[in-house]
């Protein structure tokens, strides 16, 4: 796989300073270093797979030593997971405009429980304390996920919180539907961000 740091930077919404591309170096140094083991698409051998998310990077330089270039070689097992099985969950474009940590880990979290179900998916505000792992006592965090709700920071989702009669709040979430021609001028760039809806 082959892009500029400036392709990727944008992408991810981040800045195009210095600083920033010397973090894009320390991300995928970490991503290198970093080792999966799954038993994932082993059904009938039961054998654990053990790669690194990224096998090798390398900056490309002009003829006269400028950059140009980065080149990264995604593992086997990654690669065909992503083209073949379609086993990884894509995420939206606009995830990387998320600002909190806490609208990143729940969208991740909604993308995985819930996808594209019609019918959507929900956690009680008790649940989803428990498996954030955030150390910020209950009432806060519960306020935390009504700001989120209230804002329907979550692209591609639509929010609800509903309380039964004993007061336990729950946190609904439902995919928007999507037209598919907008979507396809969206992915192509014939749309502006701002007037697609998405």
């Amino acid at each position: 796989m082959a892009a500029t740091p400036y392709e990727i930077l944008t992408y991810v919404g981040r800045g195009t300073g210095a600083r920033d591309y010397d973090r894009l170096k320390a991300g995928l140094d970490r991503l290198q270093s970093t080792t999966v083991l799954t038993s994932i698409r082993q059904p009938t051998e039961r054998r654990r797979h053990r790669f690194s998310w990224i096998n090798e990077w390398k900056e490309t330089a002009d003829a006269h030593g400028r950059p140009f270039g980065l080149e990264l070689i995604l593992p086997d097992w990654f690669y065909a997971g992503v083209l073949d099985d379609a086993l990884v969950l894509t995420i939206d474009r606009a995830y990387f405009d998320l600002t909190g940590g806490l609208e990143r880990w729940l969208y991740r979290l909604v993308r995985k429980h819930g996808g594209r179900q019609e019918g959507g998916w929900s956690f009680d505000f008790i649940y989803l304390h428990a498996k954030s792992g955030s150390l910020s006592p209950l009432k806060h965090f519960a306020y935390d996920l009504r700001e989120i709700v209230r804002r329907q920071a979550l692209p591609g989702y639509r929010l609800i919180i509903e309380r039964d009669l004993r007061g336990t709040e729950r946190l609904i979430f439902a995919p928007i539907p999507v037209d598919p021609f907008a979507e396809r001028l969206r992915k192509r760039g014939l749309v502006p961000q701002s007037e697609d809806g998405l």
